[in-house]
């Protein structure tokens, strides 16, 4: 039983310094690539379809200040208060899921994008608890600005596409530099389904969601980055 205690001892050594190492490389370097663009290339070629990963990287400061407000606004409007969980909106996700109402689980920006880089697509409880592990390695190594920065440069906003330069060239013809509000709260708002909606084809439900950020994104106010 020592044996296996010091073997165990080791391992969850080995894990905690290669993790935090792993994600302290990511404060610096962007990531290249994550499972999830690789899982969505190979679902394409088992439908027949070619290869594709669309994707190019803007730093925090190319992007449009637009676009920061509508993330937070549409996805985490607690974003800048919370250290990586926003547990009253995971406690009324829960309670209209209970209800019958199938909405999204109250993901925080940090949660999705540990998930995003660091992890596999999925629902089980082993992918939370990591997904919480490296929301809880983000917050304290990354920072906000850093987080909001992967986040709009390796989110899927549609089939193959990645990232807000590469869904702002795709959709509407221009860099993700110069993207207006409207424009930068309709890509925000087919975020929760990008597979299915898309911001050049918005439905009724698409435009009240737009109208719901553009909201918020006025209450905001300016933001420190």
């Amino acid at each position: 039983m020592r044996k296996f205690g010091r073997l165990i001892g080791k391992l969850l050594t080995w894990f905690f310094a290669v993790t935090f190492f792993w994600v302290l490389l990511f404060r610096f370097i962007n990531p290249p690539i994550t499972y999830l663009m690789i899982q969505r290339g190979f679902e394409r070629k088992v439908d027949g379809k070619e290869w594709k990963i669309e994707k190019s990287w803007l730093d925090m400061d190319e992007l449009s200040s637009n676009l920061k407000k509508a993330a937070i606004a549409g996805e985490d409007v607690n974003f800048l208060k919370h250290w990586g969980f926003d547990f009253k909106a995971m406690e009324t996700a829960f309670e209209k899921n209970q209800k019958g109402k199938k909405v999204r689980g109250g993901s925080t920006i940090s949660q999705q994008t540990a998930k995003n880089v660091f992890l596999w697509p999925g629902r089980s409880y082993i992918r939370k608890a990591f997904e919480a592990y490296f929301t809880i390695l983000i917050e304290l190594l990354w920072g906000k600005e850093r987080i909001l920065e992967v986040y709009l440069n390796v989110i899927e906003m549609g089939d193959g596409i990645y990232g807000a330069e590469a869904a702002s060239q795709r959709y509407f013809g221009k860099s993700a530099q110069s993207m207006s509000k409207s424009q930068a709260a309709l890509l925000v708002a087919v975020l929760p389904n990008p597979l299915r909606w898309n911001p050049t084809r918005p439905t009724r439900f698409i435009y009240y969601k737009q109208g719901l950020i553009l909201r918020n994104m006025r209450r905001l106010g300016e933001l420190p980055f």
